[in-house]
């Protein structure tokens, strides 16, 4: 060895060690962290822009964690600020951070090396929820195949749609249909037009494939698995092989969009500003649309600043839910709000434990949803706080942009264009919270789970 080989070897040691010492769950953060930095650096190239001159480095920080965090929110309008570069730039940031930084990164090395370190597989194993180690392999393939076939499926039929029923060249067609079957399944909410969707609110053929690929995006990685898995078993067990998990997210999801479905039917059905010119079908399929968008997805069909204030409140609340564990969807997650449904069903009922389709459900699993939930309100509540200090404007809508941030749905009342520098950062941290912190927050509350030789004595304080 050479003294030049030596000496990086001796740089490249510790490095190494620091690296391999790191805890998967910082470093699921420390990559999002990371990418981030990388997407804010591209987009402030001059190329990025439509104009050829920089963007300023706030625009590019908020727009880049956007992009990587698949929120939506954008202080600048996509379609025509940003070059054809910078919105490839921004495709690229939406898929990695829809697929998972560290779910990318192992894939990649997957395939150049035809293997995975023990560290790489346990930090994948933290991003996607996989069962064990040995299942990371198969785990990573799987959501690549699914990610691919179900964004060219969405893209196919959105160019093909564009291309007849809109009229639109087949070059723009295609780039329209490809950004936005990406956007979609990835739960981003970033739309090439000024009105998002708006202008297709009527025709089913753009929005039924957006909306289920924003479902599917955002039921999670692990219920789409495990359903391809019982697909061949169905007729000898049924229901009764799907896990709690699957359960609990397909009944919930199912019910959130019922339920959203109807509430905003029943609040803007005579709304001039929304729905109120539709037709019955098209009112059922925009009432639908924005159920599902609610919770994860980030596109509009429909003007939200002309909102009822109960709808706006409504959608505030499916969109801290948000959509499915190891999902692309943001918020404390169906199976969060369910578990939570169940304690205290349990507890008006006087039984002892909570449990759903005949499972008991463990109590850490209890108090981590607790945990989870409570500390997402508190950011929530903070935030808000923080940004009627700074802006002019009616409650109703400061609270639905932060909770559009942490649920990183990217749905807007249209205040974010207009906000501060100080406000936009307030929002970009909660969008980094909100795509980070309840996978990392789970995970460490689940990897800290230990045990007591010995029990306290009990008492019981005076409750309500």
């Amino acid at each position: 060895m050479t003294r030049t080989e030596r000496d990086v070897a001796q740089l490249v040691t510790p490095l190494r060690r620091i690296v391999l010492g790191i805890h998967p769950v910082r470093m699921v953060a420390m990559a999002f962290g990371i990418a981030i930095v990388i997407g804010t650096t591209l987009l402030a190239l001059p190329v990025s822009s439509e104009d050829g001159t920089s963007a300023p480095l706030l625009t590019c920080l908020f727009t880049a964690t956007s992009a990587i965090c698949v929120t939506g929110l954008a202080v600048v309008d996509t379609g025509s600020y940003w070059s054809g570069f910078g919105e490839g730039v921004l495709l690229v940031l939406i898929q990695a951070g829809g697929f998972g930084i560290m779910t990318l990164a192992s894939l990649l090395a997957l395939l150049i090396a035809g293997k995975l370190p023990l560290r790489m597989t346990l930090n994948v194993a933290t991003e996607t929820k996989s069962a064990g180690i040995g299942d990371v392999r198969g785990v990573l393939v799987r959501v690549a195949l699914i990610s691919l076939v179900i964004e060219s499926v969405t893209a196919t039929i959105l160019t093909l749609r564009f291309l007849l029923g809109h009229d639109q060249p087949f070059g723009s067609a295609l780039y329209h249909g490809v950004f936005h079957g990406v956007s979609a399944f990835n739960s981003a909410g970033f739309s090439l037009r000024a009105e998002g969707l708006m202008e297709y609110a009527e025709d089913p053929w753009v929005m039924l494939p957006v909306m289920t690929a924003v479902i599917l995006g955002a039921i999670g990685f692990p219920v789409i698995i495990e359903l391809l898995r019982h697909r061949q078993r169905r007729r000898t067990t049924g229901l009764r092989g799907w896990s709690l998990h699957l359960k609990l997210t397909l009944v919930t999801t199912a019910a959130l969009l019922v339920a959203g479905t109807l509430l905003t039917l029943a609040l803007e059905w005579g709304n001039s500003g929304t729905l109120g010119p539709l037709g019955v079908a098209e009112k059922a399929l925009g009432s639908f649309f924005h159920s599902a968008m609610a919770r994860s997805g980030g596109f509009n069909a429909t003007d939200v600043t002309a909102m009822e204030p109960a709808t706006l409140l409504g959608t505030c609340v499916l969109m801290f839910i948000g959509g499915g564990s190891a999902s692309t969807a943001g918020g404390i997650k169906v199976t969060t709000f369910a578990v939570l449904g169940t304690a205290i069903l349990a507890e008006v009922r006087g039984e002892p434990a909570a449990g759903a389709f005949r499972r008991r459900l463990a109590p850490q699993v209890l108090r981590q949803a607790l945990t989870i939930a409570l500390l997402g309100i508190g950011v929530v509540i903070a935030s808000t706080i923080a940004l009627l200090t700074l802006v002019d404007a009616r409650f109703d809508v400061v609270l639905f942009e932060a909770v559009s941030a942490f649920g990183t749905v990217g749905l807007s009342a249209g205040l974010t264009p207009d906000l501060p520098a100080a406000g936009q950062l307030i929002l970009i941290a909660l969008m980094f919270i909100g795509r980070v912190g309840p996978i990392t927050l789970a995970s460490a509350l689940a990897l800290r789970e230990r045990r007591r030789r010995y029990q306290l004595p009990e008492e019981r304080p005076i409750l309500g």
